[in-house]
């Protein structure tokens, strides 16, 4: 779980289709700052491809790369925030939020953060990797993740839910590795820029239970969009 955590029963839930459209609909709109073709944004297609896969509807993923690149009259000026701290028993975490209101999104997080702790910048950042993490399943019988991360340039594996493959980049190698693990037999789910906790704390079971609890609540909040956590 050092690397981005992800609420239990995320995707199941009836209302949480709607927030991860949210999310994904914010990434977009960032991404498209750098062109609304994805053939020559690549990081705008990485997240094209996620929000095709979750079946987001053509109408909002076609109007979020417009508002993004600035070609409606609504188009939202979504500012990137950081925030570090720790969860209940010390566990580090990195918080990071897509707003178009800081005033609104920073006492919030102060808010979420009572049961841990809010730091200041740099207070547990360095104690993470900044990583491309790409999610691949395999798409045929004889896919090896070692030989594909091998071949395709990953700095390292792991497997990941349902039986799909976690490959670990170089920031800048995110999207050559992407296009390359097709070739390798797997099929890429996801991919982006995140982080990845260089200490994980074990927890007792009982621990682990309250530390979820305060993530569930962190990742609730509508300008979180990812959470990265350091535990084991």
């Amino acid at each position: 779980m050092g690397a981005q955590w992800k609420a239990r029963h995320k995707e199941i839930a009836a209302n949480a289709k709607g927030k991860i459209f949210g999310k994904l609909s914010k990434e977009i709109m960032v991404a498209a700052r750098g062109g609304a073709d994805p053939d020559s944004n690549s990081r705008l297609r990485l997240v094209v491809e996620q929000a095709k896969k979750v079946s987001m509807p053509k109408e909002t993923l076609e109007r979020a790369i417009k508002k993004g690149a600035g070609l409606l009259d609504d188009g939202a000026a979504l500012e990137r925030l950081i925030y570090e701290g720790f969860a209940p028993h010390r566990v580090p975490l990195i918080v990071e939020c897509l707003t178009d209101n800081v005033n609104r999104t920073y006492p919030n997080i102060r808010v979420l953060f009572r049961k841990g702790q809010l730091g200041a910048s740099g207070s547990v950042s360095w104690d993470f990797d900044h990583l491309g993490m790409i999610e691949a399943a395999p798409a045929r019988p004889d896919a090896d993740a070692e030989l594909a991360a091998i071949e395709a340039g990953a700095q390292d594996f792991e497997p990941a839910d349902e039986g799909a493959t976690l490959f670990l980049t170089e920031v800048t190698d995110l999207d050559a590795v992407c296009r390359a693990l097709p070739d390798f037999g797997f099929t890429v789910q996801s991919a982006q820029l995140g982080y990845r906790a260089k200490n994980p704390v074990t927890l007792t079971d009982a621990e682990r239970e309250e530390v979820e609890a305060f993530l569930e609540a962190i990742d609730s909040d509508d300008d979180v969009q990812n959470v990265y956590v350091g535990l084991a």
